[in-house]
């Protein structure tokens, strides 16, 4: 007989909260999309920003590109001095889910890939943050998800059996990484979809 699952740990940034950073660099390029892009493929690339996520402080990361890009300094600064406008608000319909599984006593976490320097303002900022049961974030464990170790923190840190847990990610990979080591992986796609998979676990 499978192990029913009663735990569900979330994904932050694309499951709960609208965090992309053209919100805030579509401002600062004045509508010039094509040197928007070029600058977040080039510049602040993905692989730049996933440093960060790993542990790599803001100032080594300007550092590095500051030579590089000096015309470019206000827009490389921009990413940790102007991180809040990268979120321009919460995913409310996956937040009421949360808010649904909460009422019915089923123990929540998070597991986000994020920069040690820049979460804690946003977890002060929105209120659901508070509902978890815990939070593990990749910058300061220095490792992030689809690595196995920091899936291995929360386990070890909350005292979750992995055949026990949900996981909801809105990246593929990490919810089959996650899957790999026992847990429920979800690919987050739509609060809709993702409200009938819980229901059909009989979570909520």
């Amino acid at each position: 007989m499978a192990t029913r699952r009663r735990v569900v740990v979330f994904d932050l940034g694309g499951v709960l909260l609208d965090w992309n950073p053209r919100h805030l660099y579509r401002k600062m390029f004045e509508g010039d999309v094509a040197a928007m892009e070029a600058f977040l493929a080039d510049v602040c690339s993905p692989r730049w920003n996933e440093r960060q996520d790993a542990g790599r402080p803001f100032d080594d990361a300007i550092a590095e590109l500051a030579p590089k890009h000096p015309d470019k300094l206000h827009l490389i600064r921009a990413w940790r001095d102007r991180f809040a406008e990268m979120i321009p608000g919460a995913l409310e319909d996956t937040v009421d889910i949360l808010r649904d599984l909460k009422s019915r006593g089923v123990p929540v976490y998070a597991l986000t890939n994020w920069s040690w320097e820049t979460f804690p303002s946003q977890r002060e900022r929105f209120a659901f943050m508070q509902w978890f049961d815990g939070i593990v974030v990749s910058g300061k464990e220095g490792c992030m998800k689809p690595d196995a170790r920091i899936f291995g923190i929360l386990l070890d840190r909350y005292g979750i059996a992995a055949g026990e847990a949900v996981f909801v990610d809105d990246n593929p990979v990490n919810a089959s990484a996650a899957g790999a080591l026992g847990f429920h992986g979800i690919h987050f796609q739509s609060p809709a979809s993702l409200r009938r998979e819980l229901a059909s676990l009989g979570l909520i």
